[in-house]
């Protein structure tokens, strides 16, 4: 049985807005490790477009060589993508169809998924889907939003299982869901 991560960068006030964050090569390099852990991404429309406009070559070629190991790495990478609006993709991608939570255990079944972004995270949370959260904390305040699984249901009770401290100041947090332990 696979598990389903979710890691997202966020600052101490909570937004996830990827513009507010530190951007390093240590940082870059923790987000390549994440990736390279699962065997797929499981991606919303908007996290997918974005992603692959930034890290689809020959865009991610005129990125810093510090960062060029995380493009590799995310190029490289099996995508599923959840989408209403989208027919067809590609950069080695399948839509998900059908009911969510049925084609995420179908998938988690067979493998383990990483899941980054806001929308359909916070989806998955409201599903109880996701079995490890992961959060790169910036010591940053924001002043504004989009904010971490902002609109979700009922609260998650979660149990720390690790914190790294980054160089540059940001800090690793992991957690398991309660109902997980």
């Amino acid at each position: 049985m696979g598990v389903l991560r979710y890691s997202i960068n966020v600052t101490i006030d909570g937004c996830v807005d990827h513009r507010e964050g530190y951007v390093d090569a240590e940082s870059h390099q923790h987000a390549e490790e994440t990736i390279a852990r699962a065997d797929a991404l499981l991606l919303g429309r908007v996290t997918y477009q974005m992603m692959e406009d930034a890290w689809r070559p020959p865009a991610s070629d005129a990125m810093p060589d510090w960062a060029k190991p995380f493009g590799r790495t995310i190029d490289a990478a099996k995508k599923y993508v959840v989408s209403s609006t989208l027919h067809t993709v590609d950069w080695n991608a399948e839509l998900v169809e059908g009911d969510l939570a049925e084609a995420v255990r179908a998938l988690t079944a067979t493998m383990d998924l990483y899941v980054g972004g806001v929308t359909l995270p916070t989806a998955l949370a409201a599903l109880d889907l996701i079995d490890e959260y992961e959060f790169v904390v910036h010591p940053r305040i924001a002043g504004h939003g989009p904010r971490l699984l902002d609109g979700l249901g009922s609260a998650i009770d979660l149990v720390a299982t690790g914190r790294t401290d980054l160089r540059s100041g940001l800090v690793v947090n992991s957690y398991v869901p309660r109902s997980r332990t």
